[in-house]
């Protein structure tokens, strides 16, 4: 970093406010570096929810990206949903695609098309095997039902402006392909096969986080992974990664440069607002990023953040 002349990284303004809402999920990910599932009962609070949208009310903010966990669980997703819209701001909404298929959210796709919301749902592969193994027994098939539900409100097909994006994880210990050839390979693919239409792939690399990090000690791919991810140190990548633009917030409120510091537990630097009720947008815009080891995944080879590949 210091030869690329980017130490000590600064943010360069917030144009994305992303608000995890907890770690409560119909799903048991293996790659998940949230750690997520069914018994989990971290949730934010209507008050915490709250707080975020007065936060959001003072500024110009344009996009609000709203995460889990399985996001639509939260008690209060909607709320923030509506809330953000009705401040004219484009509002994304991070899928996992099952849980479009429980009895409890039956009207959630019509909602989700009403308000414009983005969706941003993960498909590791286009074929069965490799989606089951990274995300559950039976994922795939739900998948793709999701999906083909979403097509049918108008998601994904050109000029509804209902934008649809797929997120490409790799199964293993290995960096992801260049991101224009699989989402070429990924639509060619499910269209003949599922007659489904997406908008955009992107690709994300796997964090050294809680259980993708567990996965890398326990196959003893940890020492190999990282020397992979330092080697392939892109200084262009690193100049963009999503922290320099991103708030993260955490389900209790705590601040923190992106999702990934979030669940290290590494709140933003000493010194600036650190909980969404003192939140002061002057102080944030410009804060010192706090780093790791881990943070070699966004800056490894064409980069990679919530959006994808960075260059």
């Amino acid at each position: 970093m210091d030869q690329a002349g980017l130490s000590p990284l600064h943010a360069t303004g917030i144009t994305v406010f992303q608000i995890n809402v907890g770690k409560l999920c119909n799903q048991t990910c293996r790659h998940c570096h949230v750690d997520a599932g069914p018994d989990r009962r971290e949730s934010m609070s209507r008050d915490t929810a709250d707080l975020c949208l007065k936060a959001l009310a003072q500024t110009d903010i344009p996009t609000v990206d709203i995460t889990g966990g399985a996001p639509e669980l939260n008690p209060h997703f909607r709320r923030l949903v509506e809330q953000a819209t009705a401040l004219g701001r484009h509002v994304m909404d991070r899928c996992n695609l099952s849980v479009l298929l429980l009895p409890s959210q039956a009207d959630l796709v019509e909602f989700l098309a009403r308000h414009r919301v983005e969706i941003v749902a993960s498909l590791p592969y286009y074929q069965p095997s490799q989606t089951d193994a990274q995300r559950g027994e039976g994922v795939f098939e739900k998948s793709v039902k999701a999906l083909q539900l979403l097509n049918r409100f108008g998601y994904g097909a050109d000029g509804s402006g209902l934008a649809l994006n797929l997120v490409y994880n790799p199964v293993g210990a290995f960096l992801p392909p260049k991101q224009d050839m699989i989402e070429a390979q990924f639509k060619r693919e499910l269209e003949r096969r599922h007659g489904i239409r997406f908008t955009r792939l992107y690709t994300i690399t796997n964090m050294p986080i809680s259980r993708f990090l567990e996965f890398l000690i326990e196959s003893g791919n940890y020492e190999g992974y990282m020397e992979r991810l330092a080697n392939a140190f892109n200084p262009a990548a690193a100049g963009r990664v999503m922290c320099r633009s991103t708030l993260s917030v955490g389900w209790d409120g705590t601040l923190y440069d992106c999702d990934f510091n979030q669940m290290l537990d590494l709140p933003v630097t000493q010194g600036v607002p650190r909980h969404i009720r003192d939140f002061d947008a002057a102080k944030l815009h410009h804060r010192r990023i706090v780093t790791g080891n881990h943070c070699y995944g966004c800056t490894a080879g064409s980069g990679s953040s919530c959006g994808g590949a960075v260059t």
